[in-house]
């Protein structure tokens, strides 16, 4: 599939989004939401691919919303753009694989809240993170709920509230990102963490991911009770039988996906 506003590449079972709106600071406009949705549905269904990065070119990595397109008519045509700029929270929580942001520059509003929805993110040294619609009289409420999810109460407010640009090693205390790296390794490193994963049995991963954005917001009771299900299921696999007995035998394992 061709797109317009995004760039995808595999390589060693690791698929590559790149944002392709530099001129525009990668800000999300219709064909930028639409575009990268698809390629992460369309990495999802490809079972060559086991892990996804996400990643940005030009001087930063996101800007947040093309605000160009203020002021529309009425909440009628406000609402499906909207529904479209916040849909990559959905997409990826209901991903089969692990997605991983990579993030360099800037990341504000609607940027900020893609590396939230991301499974887990790089930071390049200098990156700066915000939720940033409040200076400019609106409220990042689609990216507060990643957020908020990411950093808990009191962080996610008060970026919400002051609109200020945090750095990335305050992004990784506050556990908005996993680590923080030298700019000119961001992908080294990222890819690093990719190919760690993409090691491990893909089903086990895909399962895994699958039971926790299920549990994450089921009672406890129910959560332990789905999770148990869940692990019964794992359990039965050949992945499952062929890890342990690959520990036990002080070798490496040979995933048969099934």
């Amino acid at each position: 599939m061709s797109y317009e506003t995004v760039l995808v590449e595999k390589t060693e079972h690791i698929g590559i989004i790149t944002l392709n709106r530099p001129e525009k600071l990668n800000t999300f406009n219709i064909p930028l939401g639409r575009d990268l949705n698809a390629a992460l549905e369309e990495m999802d269904e490809d079972h060559d691919i086991y892990v996804v990065i996400i990643r940005a070119n030009g001087r930063v990595f996101s800007a947040g919303i093309d605000i160009s397109i203020f002021p529309m008519r009425g909440i009628l045509e406000y609402r499906p753009w909207i529904n479209l700029m916040e849909k990559m929270t959905l997409t990826i929580s209901k991903m089969k694989k692990p997605v991983i942001a990579a993030v360099h520059g800037v990341a504000a509003a609607n940027g900020a809240g893609l590396v939230a929805a991301a499974d887990l993110a790089v930071a390049a040294e200098g990156a700066r993170f915000g939720l940033t619609a409040i200076d400019v009289g609106l409220f990042c409420m689609g990216p507060a709920v990643p957020m908020d999810r990411c950093v808990g109460k009191k962080h996610c407010l008060e970026l919400l509230m002051t609109g200020d640009l945090i750095d990335a090693e305050k992004a990784e205390r506050i556990g908005l990102v996993n680590r923080v790296v030298p700019e000119e390794k961001l992908m080294e490193e990222t890819l690093s963490l990719a190919r760690k994963l993409a090691a491990k049995s893909p089903l086990a991963l895909q399962m895994g991911k699958e039971a926790y954005y299920t549990m994450a917001d089921m009672p406890l009771e129910k959560a332990l009770q789905y999770s148990n299900e869940m692990f019964c299921e794992l359990c039965t696999l050949k992945d499952a039988e062929e890890g342990v007995r690959a520990f036990l035998e002080k070798r490496s394992p040979k995933w048969r996906l099934e």
